[in-house]
């Protein structure tokens, strides 16, 4: 099993930028193209080269530097066969389900439809690592921009099913105000308060909130527990089920 280096930093305002590295092979893909000039400062500060873009949905703030990266570098775009013609400069289209490698480094694929109607994330387990775009966000998920609240409930679903150990890695950095409503809809949890407090120090020392363990998002973020009867009573919802928990949920911070 060959090493894999896995690099995070900021595109845009509060977009996450990410490569994966392997030295053995050489190979190195960026997890969406959000922005071309942190892009290529990552990569010159790393000294490597890219050579594929995996694509987790077609929204312009993660497609916006494909075409100018596959000319630039002649790079692979990977993407959601779903959505395809909406992908500039894609490739190869793949669904949930399969499993694909870049260089030595497995991918899985697993469909997270609901903030897009093709959504995918990505899976690496060889580095525990998932990259699920907009669908999960620490302590969040996605808006329902095209999808309905039990396609989403059931994309986390498949999430939440990895690992513990899997750190996951998202699209934004929307963790303090994620936060900030999973306190008001869940009080009496102690986790998420500890949790809270990390996020408050990490972002006054001005550091991202990701990457985090699945383990610590199944235990603080409400999205992932709308069938946790500690949650639904929290939440004044006890005895609904989870579809329409989860639904309540994502209404109510749409407005927060």
């Amino acid at each position: 099993m060959g090493e894999i280096e896995i690099r995070q930093f900021t595109c845009h305002s509060d977009n996450f930028g990410v490569l994966v590295h392997e030295p053995a092979s050489g190979v190195t893909f960026s997890v969406d193209a959000p922005q071309e000039g942190p892009i290529l400062a990552a990569l010159e500060h790393e000294g490597w080269r890219l050579t594929h873009i995996l694509t987790t949905h077609h929204h312009r703030d993660h497609v916006e530097a494909n075409e100018a990266l596959k000319t630039r570098f002649g790079v692979e775009i990977i993407g959601p066969e779903k959505e395809k013609d909406r992908i500039p400069g894609i490739d190869r289209g793949v669904s949930g389900g399969e499993a694909f490698h870049v260089g030595g480094i497995r991918v899985e694929v697993i469909d997270t439809p609901g903030h897009t109607l093709g959504s995918v994330s990505y899976y690496l387990p060889q580095a525990e690592a998932l990259f699920a775009g907009d669908a999960l966000f620490s302590m969040g998920c996605g808006r329902l921009l095209e999808g309905t609240p039990a396609m989403l409930w059931e994309s986390l679903k498949r999430l939440r099913e990895l690992p513990e150990t899997t750190m996951l890695y998202c699209g934004h950095e929307y963790t303090a105000k994620n936060a900030a409503f999973a306190v008001e809809v869940d009080p009496g949890n102690t986790r998420l308060r500890e949790r809270v407090r990390q996020v408050e120090d990490l972002r006054v020392a001005h550091k991202a909130t990701l990457p985090v363990s699945l383990k610590k998002e199944k235990r603080t973020n409400p999205f992932l527990r709308a069938d946790d009867p500690e949650l639904a009573s929290a939440f004044g919802m006890e005895g609904a089920n989870a579809q329409e928990i989860f639904a309540a949920l994502r209404g109510k911070r749409d407005g927060f």
